[in-house]
């Protein structure tokens, strides 16, 4: 069990040209970024199924790296770095990565590592994780029991998302759903609502925030969502 799409964050040119195409013998997608500040810029840094990171990136360092995606994702994240120390293992892993292996060490060995974190991945997706939208209290509760207040116009955009049932809602459907007249100012609007949100959800609840943006197109809720 493999995840089908893979980040490799890694300045090491000589492991991510061999161990990228390792992978995609194995038929998994890889992208590798030099440096992290790429994945953060990219289209969709938090849409991988998994994450193999190093330490000593150019950008933002690795520790702080795997706090920021710990935010948005709970996808695989393996430390493969040739950094020893102590208390390496220790603060990788209260960052939030799921495994540190110390280089020099096989692909296999590597590969063994990734597909058994998958594993556990898939089983925790498999449970409960729905989100439920109270429109009477106006209150959004999160998988863990955590409660976030809704204003007219969080209602407004997460009705947009319970009609859309997983899938993506356009920037235009949203804007239109906010109901003026001038688009420019709802624009941001839209944006300052989502970005507000997901600061709520993220100091309210543990689980991890499921609003994302879809780029160039608009937004999705990468979560069971349900309405009382």
């Amino acid at each position: 069990m493999l995840p089908k799409t893979i980040a490799l964050i890694d300045d090491d040119v000589d492991f991510t040209d061999s161990f990228a195409a390792f992978l995609r013998d194995q038929g998994v997608e890889v992208r590798v970024f030099g440096d992290s500040n790429d994945l953060l810029a990219s289209e969709s840094p938090f849409g991988w199924d998994f994450y193999v990171v190093d330490l000593m990136l150019p950008g933002v360092f690795g520790d702080e790296l795997i706090r920021i995606l710990r935010r948005r994702t709970d996808a695989g994240v393996l430390v493969v770095s040739g950094k020893v120390g102590a208390s390496t293992f220790a603060s990788v892993v209260d960052a939030g990565a799921d495994m540190y292996l110390e280089k020099p060490v096989s692909m296999e060995q590597i590969l063994l590592v990734i597909r058994a974190l998958q594993r556990r991945a898939v089983m925790r997706g498999q449970r409960d994780q729905s989100w439920v939208v109270d429109l009477r209290a106006a209150q959004l509760q999160a998988p863990d029991g955590a409660k976030v207040d809704l204003s007219d116009t969080d209602i407004a955009v997460l009705r947009c998302f319970l009609e859309a049932e997983g899938g993506v809602v356009t920037r235009d459907t949203l804007i239109q759903r906010l109901g003026r007249d001038n688009t420019s100012t709802l624009d941001n609007t839209l944006h300052a609502t989502i970005y507000r949100l997901r600061r709520r959800i993220e100091k309210a609840s543990t689980s991890l925030v499921p609003l994302q943006s879809e780029p160039r197109v608009g937004y999705v809720f990468r979560a069971p969502l349900k309405s009382l």
